[in-house]
């Protein structure tokens, strides 16, 4: 899976290098197998934006993205347009990307996580919760599931790893609402890639269907 991840990561427009941050041998070992880099960090870190933050200290690049490792489906034109945002918008600290959610069943799904954004495309938050609520009788906004990719200005993340975590952060089990709850915007893009995070065997079906049938680039 990890491979899959990094090759699709490599296809992304305008992205120097990419490396595997992990705190498995095995993982590193999988790594320099098929010919990727692969850095170790500390096996202590909290979330992933900790472990991020370690290797993003030795890094010489204004922005850094973050790819889960989860998330074999990930297109390279869709990381390539969460960081386009920070290229574009010089006052923008972070950027992460959107797909319009369809399925009843996922807006129910504590495991798809949705955001509601304000009319600029800034997130105003994510929750595992079915949201937004639509009164009966009303017209339904748009419903928005995250893809739990991030670019981040690099010195935002490293003073994002700095900053406390916060309640609603632990509630949800979401650490992009430390950013808001911190006083941070989140910019956010529309994508149509569909991806599919690996948390379940019955997730890892699903996405072995999807590549006999073919995935977005």
């Amino acid at each position: 899976m990890i491979e899959h991840v990094y090759r699709r990561a490599s296809e992304a427009m305008a992205i120097d290098a990419v490396l595997v941050a992990t705190d498995d041998d095995r993982i590193a070992a999988a790594v320099t197998a098929f010919g990727g880099t692969a850095v170790m960090t500390q096996a202590t870190h909290p979330t992933g934006t900790d472990r991020l933050a370690e290797v993003a200290r030795h890094l010489d690049s204004e922005i850094v993205v973050n790819v889960q490792g989860d998330e074999p489906l990930i297109a390279g034109s869709a990381i390539g347009a969460a960081a386009a945002v920070l290229h574009e918008h010089p006052h923008a600290l972070i950027s992460t990307l959107r797909h319009r959610l369809h399925d009843p069943e996922d807006l129910q799904n504590p495991a798809v996580v949705k955001v509601v954004i304000d009319v600029r495309g800034d997130a105003l938050y994510f929750s595992r919760a079915p949201i937004p609520y639509t009164r009966p009788g009303h017209d339904a906004p748009p419903v928005w599931k995250h893809i739990g990719l991030y670019a981040y200005r690099r010195e935002f993340l490293l003073r994002l790893a700095t900053l406390t975590p916060t309640p609603l952060e632990r509630a949800e089990g979401l650490e992009q609402l430390r950013v808001l709850e911190h006083g941070f915007r989140i910019a956010t893009v529309e994508t149509t890639c569909e991806t599919i995070g690996v948390d379940t065997p019955a997730d890892l079906a699903r996405v072995r269907r999807q590549f006999e049938t073919g995935v977005p680039r």
